[in-house]
């Protein structure tokens, strides 16, 4: 059963906020259960990549054609990861001077978000995959903008936007004439976007034997989780 389209655009953006609120409110200390929520993401986002995604990206497309959109795919993510320096999978690198917007981290996140909203349309299980992938990202990033120098009225601003783009990324793929004849060739960027994110993810090494084991376990379970979703 599809979703509304409502439902398609608006959850990114509940997502976001309700990340967003709880960073706000509960101001999380204990960052190895987010680490933990983030890697399970990172699981379920690279499983429904390669059982949802790639093999219907292939069909009726040249094979080596495809591969080099999602090799270029994966080189996008590598440089907008230079202005983001990692927040895309939970790293937050950057000092933000007093009441300075950070610029580049948003533009490049605000990319990244574009692009993953692209092959959401008439896919519920990537839908899931998204929310959940963008669920500890935001929390990670707004416990940054929350603690950093910058004035709130600009991380709101930032939150804003940021939860926009994600949706824009699905209206514009489905809405725009131009942009429907070239569907498989964003889809392949974002796979190759997925892929970067999601292989940092879980293959960040970790300290601690009893941490690396509660991860592992978190791995299995996003990838039992995906492949019951389809």
């Amino acid at each position: 059963m599809d979703f509304p389209a409502y439902i398609v655009y608006i959850a990114p953006i509940l997502a976001v906020w309700a990340s967003f609120a709880f960073a706000f409110i509960v101001r999380p200390k204990n960052n190895k259960n987010i680490k933990l929520l983030l890697a399970f993401s990172g699981a379920f986002l690279l499983s429904l990549t390669f059982l949802e995604l790639l093999p219907d990206v292939y069909e009726g497309h040249d094979p080596k054609t495809i591969a080099l959109y999602i090799l270029a795919g994966i080189l996008l993510q590598v440089f907008l990861e230079f202005f983001s320096k990692g927040a895309e999978h939970g790293h937050m690198h950057i000092d933000i001077k007093e009441n300075q917007f950070p610029f580049l981290l948003f533009l490049s996140l605000s990319i990244h978000s574009l692009v993953e909203g692209v092959p959401i349309h008439g896919n519920n299980s990537i839908l899931y995959g998204i929310i959940i992938h963008k669920i500890p990202v935001a929390i990670i990033l707004s416990i940054f903008l929350i603690n950093s120098k910058m004035k709130m009225g600009w991380a709101i601003l930032f939150i804003l936007v940021f939860s926009l783009m994600t949706p824009l990324g699905s209206f514009l793929s489905d809405q725009l004439p131009k942009l429907q004849g070239y569907g498989h060739i964003l889809t392949s960027l974002a796979i190759g976007v997925f892929f970067h994110i999601s292989t940092i993810i879980l293959f960040e090494s970790s300290k601690g034997h009893s941490f690396n084991l509660q991860k592992l376990l978190v791995i299995i379970l996003g990838i039992a989780s995906a492949y019951f979703t389809l």
